[in-house]
């Protein structure tokens, strides 16, 4: 998957970026149909230690999903994120199943006599 990260007023190091991409890189494994994503790194200017704001849009086929998540790291965030992104797209897969008729238990009502 194709992903656009972008520091807000600093520059993200290259160990962090790599840490992003690989676990975006996971989210294909419950969709295969991601087209790519942006990635937000901001700092905040909050007095507590959880300033650090990681914000993930990406784009899958007639709908883009979003998360926005502030933690005391960046690496901290973007799990949660990513667990967050997983859920959404593993019930955006459900929904597919259910509306194209592909559910795995269909229910099948009994005849009437």
């Amino acid at each position: 998957m194709k992903i656009r990260v972008q520091s807000i007023r600093f520059t993200a190091d290259i160990k962090l970026i790599d840490f992003i991409q690989r676990k975006l890189d996971k989210l294909d494994s419950f969709f295969d149909h991601v087209i790519d994503g942006d990635v937000f790194l901001r700092l905040d200017k909050a007095e507590d230690d959880a300033n650090k704001i990681v914000e993930i849009k990406i784009n899958i086929p007639g709908k883009d999903l979003f998360v926005k998540e502030q933690r005391q790291s960046f690496e901290e965030a973007t799990d949660v994120a990513v667990e967050s992104l997983a859920k959404q797209l593993k019930k955006h897969k459900e929904k597919l199943r259910t509306h194209l008729g592909k559910a795995d238990s269909p229910v099948v009502a009994e005849p009437e006599f």
